[in-house]
């Protein structure tokens, strides 16, 4: 156990919290809105490799799961933007709350999740072409999208002043 948390389980949660920071360094945005952007890119990713692979009604199928698995991230981001687009203190003390509590309590569902991802892709073989895509399909979204949000979600937020502009010019300029 040891050696799975020191040698798999530690490095993909710092990999995910220095992803965050330079999100939110970059971007200056709440490291929340990562997740979502992130599932769209990867769910976009794989509309543009079915349109070169598919075409017909293989092709609408593949756009129409695809569609829908995108509402639920599409909904995410027009909530969190309607919402005062403001990453202080407070929230920093939330997630972190938050993040302490699921790096602790989720560790095997974490390690669940990156076994069944890395074991997934290779179970994916059909004889029927469209079934063979589309399960290729899902399994690499699968892969691409479900364990980075379980290891944003346990991973350490940034300090709220890192993304800050001010901040950062107030530092070169000082």
């Amino acid at each position: 156990m040891e050696w799975i948390n020191r040698y798999i389980d530690r490095p993909l949660l710092d990999g995910a919290a220095s992803g965050l920071r330079t999100w939110h360094i970059r971007c200056g945005k709440d490291p929340e809105q990562w997740e979502p952007t992130w599932h769209l890119c990867m769910l976009s990713l794989l509309l543009i490799v079915a349109a070169h692979y598919l075409r017909g009604s293989e092709l609408v199928l593949c756009a129409s799961a695809v569609a829908i698995l995108a509402l639920p991230s599409v909904y995410k981001l027009v909530f969190i933007w309607k919402a005062v687009n403001t990453y202080a203190r407070r929230e920093y003390v939330l997630h972190k709350k938050r993040a302490l509590i699921k790096r602790q309590t989720e560790w095997s569902v974490r390690m669940a999740v990156l076994f069944v991802s890395a074991s997934l892709p290779f179970l994916a073989w059909i004889v029927d072409s469209a079934g063979r895509f589309f399960l290729l399909g899902a399994s690499l979204w699968f892969v691409l999208t479900i364990p980075v949000k379980f290891f944003l979600q346990a991973a350490e937020p940034p300090e709220p002043d890192e993304g800050d502009r001010s901040f950062q010019n107030t530092i070169v300029l000082g």
